[in-house]
């Protein structure tokens, strides 16, 4: 969920049926979902926006998996900005996107790229961005008045490809989880891990002052441990001429649905904290 999105609706799809009512809220029912539960009064959104800023392609061709992306990374996406004040719980996480070639703007300025092979301009790596986006993505909830919800902020999920790159021939057929002593948490996992939870660290500090809850569920170094949860050649391209193995996406059971059993449990952890507190209030 390289998103700004609500979780779960699998563990609510068990006891309730939804109505799906995405065409009300958006033109683009393909990437924003909402899912209306009347008999418990409660929305289930995904608000897709893999970047968290202002994007738009800079390929003349359009959108391709290797287009250049234009990213201003001091201005939040306004899909999900002008939204995201109406939910109680937010769950914001992103990653793989930003290994994309991308133009990096801010105030309106051109001042770096990840891989975009151009002369002249400053290659910054995806970290760069990669940070600014966080940055922006957390001050935006900080700073919007009417945003008075819990924000999740799920860690970096991390690929597992062997023998080659997603477009070179790299595959995930492990059919069982690597043990700590196979598989360690460092190199470039390590560096998103660390970017974005610094940031973190830094808007919980902010939004403690303000009295919002800041919360990290931290499934980077488990998901890591993970190669096989994803479909592999058995994952499908929204292009149908596109043939590759699927090594990014979680859709096998079991890895991906301790996401919801973390969330249901840190869910739990605060109502206990929200009634304790009120109970101290009550004899203080």
């Amino acid at each position: 969920m390289s998103n700004m999105n609500l979780f779960g609706i699998y563990l609510v799809f068990q006891v309730s049926e939804p109505e799906d009512a995405s065409h009300r809220y958006s033109s683009d029912v393909m990437y924003f979902k909402r899912y209306i539960y009347h008999e418990y009064n409660f929305t289930l959104a995904n608000l897709w926006s893999p970047y968290f800023v202002r994007s738009s392609d800079a390929d003349p061709k359009g959108h391709s998996f290797n287009s250049i992306m234009r990213l201003y990374v001091d201005e939040a996406d306004e899909a999900w900005r002008s939204k995201v004040e109406e939910f109680d719980i937010v769950i914001i996480s992103s990653g793989q996107w930003f290994f994309r070639p991308l133009l990096f703007y801010e105030e309106g300025k051109l001042v770096g790229c990840n891989k975009c092979g151009m002369e002249n301009v400053t290659d910054l790596t995806h970290l760069f961005g990669y940070r600014k986006a966080f940055r922006t993505a957390f001050r935006t909830l900080n700073e919007l008045e009417g945003y008075k919800g819990v924000t999740f902020f799920r860690t970096f999920s991390p690929a597992h490809f062997e023998d080659g790159d997603w477009n070179k021939g790299g595959k995930c057929v492990r059919t069982r989880p690597f043990t700590k002593q196979e598989m360690k948490l460092d190199g470039y996992i390590l560096d998103m891990y660390m970017t974005q939870v610094e940031e973190f660290v830094e808007a919980q500090r902010v939004a403690t002052k303000r009295g919002l809850k800041f919360v990290m569920m931290n499934t980077t170094e488990i998901m890591l441990l993970r190669p096989d949860g994803h479909p592999n050649n058995y994952g499908h391209s929204q292009d149908k001429n596109v043939t590759l193995n699927d090594c990014v996406h979680w859709c096998l059971p079991g890895p991906v649905d301790t996401w919801n059993e973390f969330l249901v449990h840190m869910l739990l952890d605060l109502e206990s904290e929200a009634c304790y507190s009120s109970k101290l209030e009550r004899v203080f």
